[in-house]
């Protein structure tokens, strides 16, 4: 069955608005994808989502070592499924597509580790994204044990010495590696990521329109998540339009979203609604 953007993005708003805990993250980065592959039908790409659970449930379990499950992880998805970092295409579109990168086997770090994720917590595994700048990278957790991986690589296991390279290569030779860098984040995060790497070549590529339609499945997903609404609304007037934008704003702050966001959504509120009058 094919979904009409219209229906996918009801979808993933009744995503956005489940606890974290209930989100499953590999079917609604399908969801996600389908939105950029109009009249393509989503069920064989489920199927390889469940025959990846399958087989992940089938290889380990969650009493295993960290080594052990690492191991069956990383034979089933760099191994049996090949999937792989996308290094001499890296800013192809279609590496932040969770349909092409399961056609080609090839993607970006947020989007293989989406797969890794999906692979470990379908057999129950303690595994998350982190934080880690510009390379989105994971950590697998059992029996007081803890490991991070470099999924873009084929699961290789980072050292602290190698996360501390990193972070020099990516942030400059006087960063060091802090806390945050390693913090875990939340599935909804871990999919605002993935589609923060489709929204920033939209704006590279001088597209906004683009981007707004990025943003639009991103606000979906998050609607909490008032820094969204914000540069929605941005784009919207630089576009040229004010209204929808104010609409945009106001639908916000007439929402049950709470937190810090509200004083910068009404300065942005104010300064639109004064360039109408």
């Amino acid at each position: 069955m094919v979904v009409d953007r219209p229906g996918l993005l009801q979808h993933l708003r009744e995503i956005g608005r489940l606890d974290d805990g209930a989100i499953d993250i590999g079917e609604t980065a399908l969801l996600l994808a389908a939105l950029d592959r109009p009249g393509v039908p989503l069920e064989p790409y489920r199927e390889s989502l469940a025959l990846i659970a399958a087989e992940a449930r089938a290889s380990t379990g969650r009493t295993h070592s960290v080594d052990m499950q690492i191991a069956a992880l990383t034979r089933l998805l760099a191994g049996d499924w090949d999937l792989r970092g996308d290094e001499e295409t890296y800013d192809d579109p279609r590496n932040a597509n969770l349909m092409h990168v399961l056609d080609r086997r090839r993607g970006l770090p947020v989007a293989l580790g989406i797969l890794w994720i999906h692979a470990g917590r379908a057999y129950g595994g303690n595994m998350d994204g982190l934080a880690f700048p510009s390379h989105f990278l994971v950590r697998l957790a059992a029996r007081g044990q803890r490991a991070i991986l470099d999924v873009f690589r084929g699961g290789t296991v980072l050292q602290p010495e190698d996360l501390r390279r990193m972070i020099k290569e990516l942030l400059g030779p006087d960063k060091e590696i802090e806390p945050i860098h390693y913090a875990a984040v939340s599935a909804r995060d871990v999919l605002i990521r993935l589609q923060n790497n489709i929204k920033l070549r939209a704006l590279a590529a001088d597209d906004p329109a683009r981007a707004l339609e990025v943003l639009q499945s991103m606000v979906a997903i998050a609607p909490d998540h008032s820094e969204l609404w914000w540069e929605t609304a941005q784009l919207q007037s630089r576009l040229g339009n004010l209204k929808t934008a104010i609409a945009t704003l106001e639908g916000f702050l007439a929402g049950e979203a709470t937190g810090s966001g509200h004083s910068r959504i009404e300065d942005l509120l104010r300064q639109l609604r004064s360039r109408v009058n």
